[in-house]
C-alpha cells in the first residue's frame, strides 16, 4: 500500500518520524506552510521559514526515501498584522518557482476577520499568477462560517474550485465542500479534528471522489501515521485496496499533478 500524507507540518517532528512514516508505506508529503505556535514579527521570520520547509526538509525527507513536497503561504492567523502581512506577501512569490513547491497554503480564515479575506484574496490571486493549486485551510472555530465564507470569495473571483483543497473538514462542513466543487481534506487529528473512525464515516456516505486524508501533524498531539491508521479502519469496513488506494495516494497525486512539479515517475 503506497501513502501520500497530503498535509503534515514535518518541521515540527523528529527524524525518527520520518522512519516510522516511511516503514508504514508513506511514500510522499505536502508540508504547508502554518503558524509556528507564536506570532512571528518580522517577515524574515517568514522567509527563513520559507527556505527551510522548501529544501531542508526535502532533504531529511529522501533520507527516508520520501519524496516532500511542500506549500508556500502566509498563514490564516498572521495575516490580521496587517503590515506584516503586505511585507510577506510582497515577497512570497519569489519561493513559488521553487521545484519543491506543488501549491500555494494554507490560507484561509482564523478569527474570520476582514484582515483574512484581504489575505485569501490577494494569495487566490498570487496562486493565479503562478499557476498553482491552493490548500484552504478552514477555522477551528465557526468552522462552517469560515468554510462558506471562503467559498463565496473563490467564487467571487473566479478561481476554479477543481484546483483548491477545502482541508479539516468535518461532519459540520463536508456537504458545503462537496457542493463547492473543491477537494476535501479530512484530517486525521482525533483532539480537534476527526477519528479514522470518523473520517470512514464521512467516505462511507460521500464517497470517494475528490476525497482525501492526512495527519497535518504538528506540534500538538498530533501522530503522523494517522493516515495508515485510517487506512487499517478503512479495511476494517470492507474498503476494497483500490479503493483505499484512491484515497491515499491516487487523488492527492491527482491533485497535486496540477502543479506540474510531481516529477518523480513513483508519483504516477
Amino acid at each position: 500500500m503506497k501513502i501520500f500524507d497530503p498535509h503534515c507540518h514535518m518541521i515540527s517532528r523528529v527524524t525518527d518520524d520520518y522512519e516510522k512514516m516511511a516503514l508504514a508505506g508513506i511514500q510522499a508529503v505536502v508540508e504547508p506552510a502554518f503558524w509556528l505556535g507564536e506570532p512571528r514579527r518580522r517577515a524574515g521570520s517568514f522567509f527563513d521559514y520559507f527556505d527551510h520547509i522548501s529544501g531542508f526538509e526535502r532533504s531529511r525527507a529522501a533520507n527516508y526515501l520520501i519524496d516532500h513536497y511542500c506549500a508556500i503561504a502566509l498563514n490564516p492567523r498572521e495575516s490580521n498584522n496587517v503590515a506584516l502581512r503586505d511585507e510577506v506577501l510582497a515577497e512570497m512569490p519569489k519561493w513559488l518557482c521553487r521545484p519543491s513547491v506543488v501549491a500555494v497554503g494554507e490560507i484561509g480564515f482564523d478569527d474570520i476577520t476582514d484582515a483574512e479575506e484581504v489575505s485569501i484574496r490577494r494569495q487566490f490571486e498570487i496562486a493565479r499568477e503562478a499557476d498553482l493549486p491552493v490548500i484552504v485551510h478552514t477555522p477551528h472555530v465557526q468552522k462552517l462560517k469560515g468554510t462558506l465564507r471562503t467559498i463565496d470569495v473563490l467564487q467571487k473571483i473566479g478561481f476554479p474550485p477543481e484546483r483548491v483543497i477545502l482541508d479539516h473538514n468535518t461532519e459540520e462542513t463536508i456537504a458545503a465542500s462537496r457542493e463547492s466543487g473543491c477537494w476535501s481534506g479530512h484530517t486525521i487529528y482525533p483532539v480537534t479534528k476527526l477519528s479514522p473512525e470518523r473520517a470512514v464515516n464521512i467516505l462511507e456516505k460521500y464517497g470517494l471522489e475528490k476525497m482525501l486524508v492526512n495527519s497535518s501533524c504538528d506540534w500538538g498531539p498530533s501522530d503522523p501515521l494517522m493516515v495508515p491508521r485510517t487506512v487499517l479502519e478503512m479495511r476494517r469496513r470492507g474498503f476494497s485496496t483500490a479503493e483505499i488506494q484512491r484515497v491515499v495516494w491516487d487523488n492527492p497525486i491527482a491533485f497535486f499533478k496540477q502543479s506540474k512539479r510531481l516529477i518523480n515517475p513513483n508519483l504516477v
